[in-house]
């Protein structure tokens, strides 16, 4: 049986919100949600600016998302600043998603180590906090999408087994 929920997808990227290059990683994580069978709802394009990140993300909260998944801005650039604007609207971080991202994505490249990914509950959804590369915002959802059923539930507060 699939999960039922809504997946949001959000694109953090001053060059892509310009126009200056088509956004990649956005469509490449909508293709993988849906080959898992997940209801894709709401998508963004948007600058690497933390009042409008968390902006996108209560939208998304607000439209019912019970999984919210960025991508982009998780380096250490100047203007990479998504976890910053998670962590600031987040109910508790979990860090097991961003240690085994970061984990798994080691043994395909030693620039893993950079990456700030994580997961977190804001609101009643579950953020991820994934690479900006396509190919990497893939492999880390790949690597965690066996747990994300039971964090989304556990996030909308809905009934477990545990």
């Amino acid at each position: 049986m699939q999960p039922s929920f809504l997946v949001g997808i959000i694109t953090v990227s001053d060059r892509a919100t310009a126009g200056e290059y088509e956004d990649l990683g956005g469509p490449a994580l909508r293709l993988a949600c849906e080959d898992r069978g997940w209801t894709i709802g709401p998508e963004a394009v948007i600058p690497d600016d933390i009042d409008r990140i968390q902006s996108a993300l209560r939208s998304f909260c607000a439209q019912g998302c019970g999984l919210i998944l960025t991508t982009g801005g998780t380096g250490i650039a100047e203007r990479d600043v998504t976890p910053e604007a998670i962590r600031g609207l987040m109910r508790v971080e979990i860090p097991g998603f961003g240690e085994v991202m970061r984990a798994r994505s080691m043994e395909i490249t030693p620039n893993a180590l950079l990456s700030r990914g994580l997961g977190a509950v804001v609101e009643r959804s579950l953020v991820l906090a994934l690479p900006g590369k396509p190919s990497g915002a893939v492999e880390c959802l790949g690597f965690v999408a066996a747990a994300l059923p039971h964090a989304v539930k556990l996030a909308l507060r809905e009934p477990t087994s545990c």
